[in-house]
């Protein structure tokens, strides 16, 4: 069974950000909820047993009005994930290799494991290491 707290996150392009994320980041669709003029209403994806939920940011709908991306913030995020991965090499190369912004590069932490920041095709911050709170 996955976490508990399962971020939420916005995308002008739901679509594209689904393909990209399962892309560069190792995501896998789980369930994908079409609107009727083709874009996604809610996507799950999910990353061995970890989960994201996407959805299209629309100005119109109650929850959307709420929501900010950082292309409409010049940038700036209010929130950001982290993610435990087996492989924080690898999993960077990857990033690298679909186009993802680099923040800080990989490197071994002062508090344990290793990891990397960086943005990706919408500007949402992304941090995946090997550190892992639970162990």
């Amino acid at each position: 069974m996955g976490a508990k707290i399962i971020p939420s996150i916005r995308y002008k392009d739901c679509k594209k950000a689904v393909d990209w994320l399962c892309e560069a980041f190792g995501f896998e669709e789980h369930l994908i909820v079409p609107s009727d003029t083709g874009d996604i209403l809610h996507a799950q994806l999910v990353y061995q047993d970890r989960m994201i939920m996407l959805g299209s940011a629309h100005e119109g709908d109650e929850f959307g009005r709420l929501n900010s991306s950082p292309l409409e913030l010049e940038g700036q995020n209010t929130a950001s994930v982290y993610m435990v991965v087996d492989d924080a090499d690898a999993h960077y190369q990857k990033a690298i290799s679909c186009g993802a912004e680099i923040i800080f590069d990989i490197k071994d932490e002062d508090y344990g494991g290793r990891g990397y920041v960086c943005k990706d095709l919408e500007g949402h911050i992304w941090s995946f290491g090997t550190y892992d709170p639970w162990s």
